[in-house]
C-alpha cells in the first residue's frame, strides 16, 4: 500500500457552489458545501493521478499561501 500524498486546496464560493482547486496540480472540482467540494476534489485528484503517466506528472511545489493588506482609499 502506498503512503497517502498531501496536497493543498483553495476553496472559494461561486453563487450556490463551492469550488475547490488543488494548488499543486491543475485539478478542480465543486460541491454544494465545502466538505463536498473537498471530497469531490480528492476523488478528482485520485483519478487524475491514476490516469497520468508519472513521468509526465506536472506537480508544482506546494505554494506559500498567505494574506496581505492593501490600504483603503479615502472615499
Amino acid at each position: 500500500m502506498e503512503a497517502a500524498q498531501t496536497f493543498t486546496a483553495a476553496v472559494h464560493q461561486e453563487e450556490d457552489w463551492y469550488v475547490a482547486q488543488c494548488l499543486e496540480l491543475d485539478v478542480a472540482s465543486q460541491g454544494l458545501s465545502i466538505q463536498e467540494a473537498l471530497s469531490n476534489l480528492a476523488e478528482a485528484v485520485e483519478l487524475y493521478l491514476d490516469e497520468t503517466d508519472e513521468q509526465h506528472l506536472r506537480r508544482t511545489a506546494t505554494p506559500l499561501v498567505t494574506s496581505f493588506q492593501v490600504p483603503s482609499s479615502a472615499a
